[in-house]
């Protein structure tokens, strides 16, 4: 199955058969305090910055959040959106929970780039978020993240989160949207609070790989909360959960694509090591052969 976003200049297809699609994290103001404080005061070079600097790292995608209360995010969503989209050619994933936001975003995507395909994140079981995402993914041609979470929260267990999903595709399908157009998110929380935690969410992608055999995200950092070396545990769950049916995580580049790209190999997916050998040279600066 291959969901296609459209950019600028780029077009990204994300399939189980084809190497993992890094989507970069940076751009998010929550633990950024300097990034935060730019973002209110309309300060946008530091954003132009990081979006050019998370694809030479080898981002694929861009997620892009600026969700501060200090600014109106109708505003400045849009705003930051066409910057990134005269910076850089990759698509970009549109990350808010205003609903008035969103659709001044995908606006602002449409005007920029008329046969462009961004990426939506998020919508989840709750009756709110269906009625509000799911026509705009129809109005606007997008794909969306789905997450395994209902309007109680997010399930306990994997059997209950594939439910949450399982409701989520079957609305989006009535809709008339394709399952390829949805990417499932199936959650983490902190080990340290429950050790069975990153359990769950592998049992859960699994659950969902084998009944949709969707494409499927998330964001790893969550697992780590509260623990010493936070870095050596996400990527050892990253590692897990591309290994379980993730293929486009919601990552710091720069930092994790080694080890994605080491799976990648380890998992099939990288004929004769080309791209592993290719990104060390490249790290090392040796030159490429021909």
């Amino acid at each position: 199955m291959e969901t296609i976003l459209k950019g600028p200049g780029k077009t990204v297809i994300i399939s189980p058969e084809k190497p993992t699609v890094l989507i970069g994290e940076r751009i998010n103001p929550t633990g950024k305090k300097r990034l935060a404080e730019a973002l209110a005061g309309g300060k946008l070079e530091i954003v132009r910055r990081e979006a050019e600097a998370q694809v030479a790292a080898g981002a694929d995608v861009l997620d892009v959040n600026v969700s501060i209360p200090e600014a109106d995010e109708v505003v400045l969503l849009p705003r930051v959106l066409g910057l990134i989209l005269e910076t850089c050619d990759v698509p970009l994933c549109i990350d808010t929970a205003n609903h008035t936001a969103l659709r001044a975003a995908l606006e602002k995507y449409k005007k920029a780039v008329p046969e462009g395909k961004p990426l939506i994140n998020s919508v989840n079981g709750d009756e709110t978020s269906l009625r509000n995402v799911l026509p705009l993914v129809v109005e606007f041609g997008a794909a969306v993240i789905v997450l395994a979470m209902d309007g109680k929260g997010i399930p306990p267990t994997a059997e209950k989160r594939l439910l949450a999903v399982r409701m989520v595709v079957e609305r989006a399908e009535a809709m008339g949207i394709s399952r390829a157009d949805l990417i499932v998110d199936c959650l983490a929380l902190a080990a340290s609070a429950d050790s069975r935690a990153g359990l769950v969410t592998l049992e859960t992608i699994e659950l969902v790989r084998e009944e949709f055999g969707v494409n499927m995200t998330f964001g790893c950092s969550n697992i780590s909360f509260g623990l010493p070396e936070r870095g050596v545990v996400n990527q050892a769950f990253l590692a897990l959960s591309l290994s379980k049916g993730v293929n486009c995580p919601i990552v710091d580049a720069a930092k994790v694509r080694p080890l994605i790209l080491a799976t990648d190999l380890l998992l099939g997916r990288d004929n004769y090591a080309r791209r592993y050998v290719g990104a060390y040279r490249q790290r090392a600066g040796t030159p490429r052969v021909p």
